[in-house]
């Protein structure tokens, strides 16, 4: 039997996520009470692998949510129940932008929290702990919902392999650092392309510009350096049980430098036999 649990931020996007699992075959349970997720699991388990992909939805519309999913989850450490948790967040102004666009009322509002910005903050403090727990973190401040199914798709379609799956992000630091990322490497000493007229509208993905960017002799011994800090690494990643790492390259707008390390890294891992997927988060942002 699969057990994930599926929390994190109002506003995340739990309800796209959800929808994506349930295509992947998962029986999807949302806005389930805390208290009843040991007994789901052991429901699930004396069905004999009639429901043997299951996923829970639990977050702050439910009462005493963070202490009963704290309990809840330690409760499952000690019956032995395998289970991984997803956790998804947004930063703090897209969450508040969300909630201004749908009108919607954020769950933690109350007599004695009127405000939203506290709302969104009093959530954040109060999942701290259990987002520490995660096994998978989406951060969904850049994606689409339709962006957001496909890396739903792209995590759970891989999962049954005692592997540890390893995604390699692109990103511009005009626009910030990736929230779920464990590595990052900033590329924006490397020669830019985008001072190249012919390349300038071009992207990593082009021939012209990967190649611009790898064969200088600093890119080259700069990803050999980084290839033996990372194939040291992802050992001990796996050993500690970690489900998903997170690499992440910046260059100023997220096209050309960045774009080509990510590309490159996850055909080095993949010819490694690695579980690899790739986001190119602000490729086609203008």
């Amino acid at each position: 039997m699969e057990l994930l649990i599926v929390t994190g931020m109002s506003g995340s996007g739990k309800s796209v996520a959800i929808n994506a699992l349930e295509d992947l075959g998962f029986y999807c349970v949302d806005n389930l009470p805390p208290q009843f997720i040991l007994s789901f699991a052991k429901l699930s388990i004396g069905t004999k692998g009639k429901e043997d992909r299951l996923a829970l939805v639990v977050d702050a519309r439910s009462k005493n949510v963070f202490n009963d999913l704290y309990e809840e989850i330690r409760m499952l450490d000690e019956n032995k129940i395998r289970y991984k948790l997803l956790f998804l967040d947004a930063s703090d102004d897209t969450l508040l932008n969300r909630y201004k666009e749908t009108r919607r009322k954020h769950p933690m509002m109350s007599s004695d929290i009127t405000s939203l910005d506290v709302a969104i903050d009093k959530e954040r403090s109060s999942f701290e702990t259990i987002r520490s727990r995660a096994d998978y973190i989406l951060d969904t401040t850049f994606l689409s919902s339709a962006n957001l199914k496909k890396e739903v798709i792209k995590l759970f379609q891989l999962e049954g392999t005692h592997s540890m799956q390893i995604k390699t992000v692109s990103f511009g630091y005009k626009y910030g650092i990736p929230n779920d990322a464990d590595l990052v490497f900033d590329l924006r000493y490397l020669p830019n392309p985008y001072y190249v007229p012919e390349l300038r509208e071009k992207t990593g993905e082009n021939d012209e510009v990967f190649n611009y960017v790898m064969e200088t002799g600093l890119a080259q011994t700069l990803f050999d350096k980084l290839m033996d800090l990372i194939e040291y690494l992802v050992p001990l990643y796996i050993d500690e049980g970690k489900s998903q790492l997170v690499i992440a390259y910046g260059c100023t707008g997220g096209k050309h430098r960045s774009v080509s390390f990510a590309r490159r890294t996850a055909d080095f891992l993949t010819s490694k036999n690695c579980s690899v997927v790739t986001q190119h988060r602000d490729i086609d942002r203008i």
